[in-house]
């Protein structure tokens, strides 16, 4: 079984009076789950300040990246948008409130533009990816797109963002490279 859409990945976590431990990452576990994709890189962010808004990013073939998204300090909104042109569900969406405290994790495949907005101030995020950074290949959609329709969970000062994704196109102006695989986007499942 391939698993072609966003899932939420519980490890768990074996504590005792010094605290906890667990594993962030099994590859016999993510295949369980039906992830067949080989992680190459680790990457991770710092945002000092709450509201700080990343993304909607991808990265186009031949170097499209899968991701497994873990948020390591604080909290993070994380958003999966479907991309995939011919998809029922193009330029939906699901979410995933990641906290450091659960330890929980989004996987993000192929064909979905990935982006999130720390919900505290410090916050750090850590994620894996299935290719290499490639900046010719770098892709991604305006954060605000009305036909998307994300509420994003923003303070009242509004979102700390980049000047690169502040000029993203709209979802109506990108021409995807990801064609609808058969698997409509569905509510996250846990595994």
């Amino acid at each position: 079984m391939k698993n072609s859409l966003p899932l939420i990945l519980r490890a768990p976590r074996f504590g005792d009076a010094r605290g906890w431990f667990m594993e962030t990452y099994s590859e016999a576990r993510a295949a369980a789950a039906g992830i067949d994709v080989r992680f190459v890189q680790d990457n991770r962010s710092f945002s000092a300040s709450e509201g700080t808004l990343r993304g909607l990013h991808f990265q186009r073939p031949p170097h499209a990246q899968a991701k497994l998204v873990q948020c390591v300090r604080g909290s993070i909104m994380d958003y999966a948008v479907d991309i995939r042109r011919g998809s029922p569900t193009y330029g939906k969406w699901v979410s995933a409130h990641l906290t450091a405290k659960a330890g929980q994790q989004l996987f993000v495949p192929v064909g979905f533009a990935h982006g999130f907005v720390t919900l505290e101030p410090n916050v750090e995020v850590a994620y894996k990816v299935s290719d290499v950074y490639a900046p010719d290949c770098e892709g991604g959609v305006i954060w605000n797109d009305i036909d998307i329709g994300i509420d994003w969970p923003l303070p009242a000062s509004g979102a700390v963002i980049s000047a690169r994704d502040e000029t993203l196109p709209t979802l109506a102006d990108l021409n995807s490279p990801f064609i609808y695989d058969g698997s409509p986007l569905e509510p996250l499942t846990a595994f």
